[in-house]
């Protein structure tokens, strides 16, 4: 064979020679993803598209009530039924950290005289400050206690300054 000399030398052979250059590698391809995508997934991520992760990913984080359920907002449970808590209660856990020490300007529990200017307006105008929220006092109305724990408290504040509220 000379040295410019081609092993191909008929045009059968040529055309064997261009269809195996296409059809092997496609065919070697095909085999290595068949062999890649056969095998298990194993590792981190693997269960990422699952149908309990996909429902935990997208799960609400909270809610919102337009309407009181059952208990009412605030109140708290004892054996399937609403207990409503007591004035003195709710101002403890409440009320007392301001009132107690008479911080940000609040009128101290059992201080007739800071009293006596606010006891003026009613325990209707009183109850409407701690639901509104008053000066550095946030509001009471919506939150963690019910309307009726809000005016229990109230009453109890107000009595300790010398009103005489009936709960």
């Amino acid at each position: 064979m000379s040295e410019h000399e081609s092993p191909i030398k008929t045009p059968q052979q040529l055309v064997v020679a261009v269809v195996l250059a296409f059809v092997v590698p496609i065919v070697i391809i095909v085999l290595l993803t068949v062999y890649v995508g056969s095998r298990p997934k194993v590792g981190a991520g693997s269960d990422a598209f699952s149908p309990e992760a996909t429902a935990q990913r997208i799960a609400p984080i909270g809610r919102v009530a337009t309407q009181p359920e059952a208990p009412t907002a605030g109140a708290a449970v004892a054996g399937g039924a609403a207990v409503v808590r007591t004035g003195a209660q709710v101002y403890a856990a409440a009320c007392a950290a301001c009132h107690a020490a008479g911080a940000l300007s609040a009128p101290k529990f059992g201080d007739a005289g800071a009293w006596k200017p606010r006891l003026a307006q009613g325990l209707d105008g009183l109850y409407q400050s701690a639901m509104k929220g008053k000066g550095s006092m946030p509001a009471q109305g919506g939150g963690r206690y019910s309307d009726v724990e809000v005016r229990k408290a109230t009453v109890h504040l107000a009595n300790s300054g010398g009103a005489s509220f009936k709960e």
